[in-house]
């Protein structure tokens, strides 16, 4: 596969109290283009940047414990991506916002989460895995999932 990278975006809107925009799911391409090991290889990174990250303290302490979270969060963005229902079918239901509910998620907390984000994707941008659509599709995604989130102005 051959994909173009000059046209991403990772633009990220800011952030406005009371204000959760519509959530627009990602391309399921972009799951097919990385398949689910992708995806979990890429979660795996992600998870492991939020534990060295200064964000760490409202994920699991240890680093066993944050790459079993990213296997969870693997299996729903799987899921959300429009392949196999293993949240559902391991979980429940997602219902992110009452479950991120317990953890103190700030406009600041946000955008670490994105950035450390947007780190854990290059791989897929520069080995090209994925075309700029899909991926910015899942970006975008990303972005106004992570306003849903925010439970604290402080």
């Amino acid at each position: 596969m051959q994909f173009s990278t000059r046209s991403l975006s990772f633009s990220i809107q800011p952030y406005q109290p009371g204000i959760r925009p519509p959530v627009t799911k990602p391309n399921p391409e972009f799951l097919q283009d990385i398949g689910e090991e992708g995806m979990r290889a890429l979660l795996q990174r992600f998870y492991t940047k939020l534990h060295q990250s200064p964000i760490k303290e409202i994920f699991p302490p240890t680093l066993k414990e944050m790459q079993e979270a990213g296997d969870t969060s693997a299996d729903f963005f799987i899921q959300i991506c429009g392949g196999p229902a293993y949240f559902n079918q391991k979980r429940g239901a997602p219902h992110m916002v009452n479950r991120h509910a317990p953890f103190t998620i700030t406009p600041e907390t946000r955008l670490h989460w994105l950035e450390l984000f947007k780190e854990a994707l290059q791989p897929i941008i520069e080995e090209k895995q994925s075309s700029d659509a899909n991926i910015q599709s899942f970006w975008d995604y990303l972005n106004i999932f992570s306003l849903w989130m925010v439970n604290t102005q402080a």
